[in-house]
């Protein structure tokens, strides 16, 4: 049976601490860079990403991981292999008191090992920070820390699921739908909805209804040119440099829109023989490796790539100079009009040429060495293809400035006088243009998956502040006029949310219970059956937030739980009380009580332990009790409220119980009777002098009379409606003759008039509001006058299985 779940819960009510969701961004929050987001429920937390900001270094790069107590951690899912989602995993791992495990995708674990030791040599040669944040060591030791994990695939660990998707943002780029006790979260990472030459776009099955959407707001409410559209543009951007005999320059990440690119210029420059003479580089110290990952993950791209992988026969390409060597081969990405280019020092910048070149942001590396090499000349032009991150060059160079700063410090060896060296500016006369081929959702794909998604909670992550409150504002907009519009939420870096959600506790029955459910009685209304639910009496086990009723004899089939049954035993003397004053002043606590046997008096031979032969010593020294008729000789033994057995013997009374909460209250108030009935009144009364008679006269409390129990419930209706009340008198004479008390009561309120029936007790009245008013007052007054044994005798005819 599954948990069913609300969809949230009033703000109003009061909610239970372990109800409550908690969101934190410590990265990724009114920014894009550094993500990293915290989700904690039901006492179960789950780390999303581990970046680093491109625009900053060092200790600043990082999430705001001092907020957050990283061993609470249980599950760390990255996304995918770009840095600023994973950058900082290796320092997490090596650096902090985190102790979970880590989950991400088998193309993404493989592209990740080499883009980080990429990164770590590269940041060691051209920072200006004296400490670094880890080692090549230190990522390689974490590396083994890392598991693998298939699309589609389902994995439970800490009492969490987690499944991936496809988000088709870069080759291994996944959605992680997360479940914790019945609460569904998609986190969806960057995302793409747009089917390209060699991913699949982002996808989620039917079936799948989560409560909660975290999405990504990059583009806030911007739209995307259309695909063909937007090819058609950038080719002509590349020409027309090339015809003017410049240089194109695209800075792009290593791995993710630079495939997607080199695809369409190697499609481009196949079919237009013209320009076959301008070399195409994919300048990066990872391209052949991170190619054969490509290669190696085929399979998991789409129609169209493993159609042309097929299909392709073309000839292994020769050498093409000192410059590079050609890739050619059967794979789709062994290209022939493409070559690699490891380092600019093999690099000869003679004539027209396109490069791509890693980083996107030209931080630092060969495309900011490049930058700073052709920007002086006219003839060359920039061009942006992915997204540029607030306070990197990528950034600003979209402003045009004149003039852009060296990366590199001028020989200051005459100016050691000053605090800071002097930094070259290098004028800018090239043209830049962008063209975004970033592979994340603009505003339409976004509303649409929003919107397919349905989830009652959407928190919007990774995007600048004004992008994302406009991506807000739309949504809000949109939802408007619906009932059941969601909630929306755009945090920033450590602002916590607090996100009620109470779902309904559903428990299977499983075992003996589930073998012999309760049946309603026929004289019930069906009306009343389908609302009111049955009352099953067992043990509940929680298991991994699952909820399971079954039988105490069930526990170590079904949960693995031996169970012991602890007996309580408490003897209290009484040299003067007998059975008869003992039954009397239980009977007046707790009305009727079972005699359950009369056990044989002393002198009849029985076979006992060495414990009760114990005891029949030390009633040999007790003083006699006073003598009672023969009825009374012997130990009685009676059962209280049939949960406590009291024996009454020569000299003291044993009580004898069950150890639980329930039955040791009724024994504590059993053993303050007994402790007190000797100096009552009724007691002295008794030890004074010997008599002939006994206590068998029954207590009133126990035996109350149907008419006297009848007079109570009336002075509750008395109090409720004053005289408003009349007896109906009986018209047959022959219950007359049998002197039945009147059974029936008519009470007028205004115009509404009530018939009150009391065995069995029923109301007769139109007017519903009264007829419960009545109802309640009925049940309360029963409740009020009727004894505890009576109470509980109803108790188990209603709700026992």
């Amino acid at each position: 049976m599954a948990n069913k779940r609300k969809a949230d819960a009033s703000v109003d009510e009061v909610i239970d601490p372990s109800d409550m969701l908690s969101f934190i961004c410590l990265g990724g929050g009114s920014e894009v860079g550094r993500s990293c987001h915290i989700v904690q429920y039901k006492g179960k937390t789950v780390m999303l990403d581990a970046g680093v900001h491109p625009a900053y270094e060092g200790i600043s790069s990082l999430p705001f991981y001092d907020d957050f107590d990283l061993s609470t951690v249980d599950i760390l899912l990255i996304s995918h292999f770009h840095l600023d989602h994973a950058g900082s995993l290796p320092y997490v791992l090596t650096k902090t008191n985190f102790r979970g495990r880590v989950f991400m995708t088998h193309p993404t674990k493989a592209i990740y090992k080499w883009l980080m030791s990429d990164s770590v040599r590269v940041s060691n040669t051209t920072s200006e920070q004296t400490t670094q944040l880890f080692s090549e060591t230190d990522h390689l030791s974490s590396f083994s820390q890392i598991s693998a994990i298939d699309y589609h695939q389902t994995l439970h660990h800490a009492s969490i699921a987690i499944t991936p998707y496809p988000a088709g943002h870069v080759l291994g780029a996944a959605m992680f739908l997360i479940e914790i006790a019945g609460l569904k979260i998609l986190f969806t990472g960057d995302y793409s909805r747009e089917e390209d030459r060699h991913l699949v776009s982002a996808t989620l099955p039917k079936h799948v209804k989560p409560d909660i959407l975290i999405t990504e707001s990059t583009y806030g409410t911007a739209s995307h040119m259309p695909r063909p559209e937007k090819e058609a543009r950038f080719l002509s951007l590349i020409t027309s440099i090339l015809d003017r005999g410049g240089r194109v320059l695209m800075p792009v990440f290593a791995l993710g829109r630079a495939q997607e690119l080199l695809l369409i210029l190697e499609e481009y420059w196949e079919m237009h023989e013209k320009y076959q003479q301008y070399p195409i580089y994919y300048a990066s110290s990872l391209a052949r490796r991170c190619m054969t990952v490509y290669q190696t993950y085929i399979g998991a791209m789409n129609d169209n790539i493993r159609s042309l992988f097929r299909s392709k026969m073309a000839a292994i390409g020769e050498a093409a100079g000192k410059n590079g060597q050609a890739l050619g081969g059967t794979s789709p990405f062994d290209m022939k009009w493409v070559r690699s280019l490891k380092s600019l020092d093999r690099f000869d910048d003679v004539g027209g040429c396109v490069m791509l070149a890693a980083p996107g942001m030209m931080q630092n590396g060969v495309s900011r060495e490049l930058l700073e090499r052709w920007c002086p000349d006219p003839k060359n032009g920039v061009i942006l293809t992915g997204y540029s991150v607030e306070g990197t060059l990528a950034k600003s160079i979209l402003n045009e400035p004149t003039e852009i700063q060296a990366f590199k410090k001028e020989n200051t060896s005459r100016r050691s006088g000053r605090e800071e060296a002097a930094r070259v500016m290098i004028p800018r006369r090239c043209s830049i243009d962008e063209l975004s081929f970033a592979a994340h959702v603009d505003y339409g794909q976004n509303s649409s998956f929003i919107e397919e998604v349905g989830a009652k909670v959407i928190i919007l992550v990774h995007g600048e502040t004004n992008a994302m409150g406009r991506l807000k504002s739309a949504l809000l907009s949109k939802y408007h006029d619906r009932k059941d519009k969601p909630r929306i939420y755009n945090p920033k870096n450590c602002e916590e949310l607090h996100i009620p959600f109470k779902g309904e506790k559903i428990a299977n029955v499983i075992g003996k219970l589930a073998k012999h459910p309760p049946h309603p009685s026929h004289d019930i209304d069906k009306a009343i059956v389908k609302t009111v639910p049955e009352i099953f009496a067992g043990v509940l086990v929680q298991n991994d937030f699952k909820l399971s009723l079954m039988s105490p004899d069930d526990l170590r089939e079904y949960a693995g739980l031996t169970t012991t049954t602890v007996v309580c035993k408490q003897r209290v003397p009484l040299s003067s009380a007998g059975a008869g004053l003992v039954r009397w002043s239980l009977e007046s606590m707790f009305g009727g009580i079972v005699a359950v046997k009369k056990e044989k008096p002393s002198g009849f031979i029985q076979e006992v332990d060495d414990d009760e032969a114990d005891d029949a010593n030390e009633k040999a020294i007790q003083p006699e009790p006073p003598k009672e008729t023969a009825e009374h000789t012997g130990d009685e033994v009676y059962r209280v409220m049939d949960c406590v057995t009291v024996a009454c013997r020569s000299g003291y009374v044993e009580l004898e119980w069950e150890g639980n909460i329930h039955n040791d209250g009724i024994a504590d108030a059993i053993l303050a009777i007994l402790l007190s009935i000797e100096s009552s009144p009724a007691s002295v009364k008794y030890s004074s002098k010997p008599h002939s008679h006994n206590h068998d006269r029954p207590s009133d409390h126990a035996n109350v009379s149907l008419s006297s129990r009848l007079d109570r419930v009336l002075w509750f209706l008395e109090e409720q409606f004053g005289d408003n009340i009349q007896p109906i008198e009986p018209a047959d004479d022959v219950d007359i003759a049998k002197g039945q008390v009147n059974m029936r009561l008519r009470i007028q309120v205004d115009e509404h008039e009530a018939i009150v029936q009391i065995d069995p007790l029923e109301v007769e009245c139109k007017f519903e509001a009264l007829r419960q008013r009545i109802m309640a007052v009925l049940e309360r007054a029963i409740d009020t006058v009727a004894p505890f044994v009576d109470l509980q005798a109803d108790n188990a005819a209603d709700g026992g299985s």
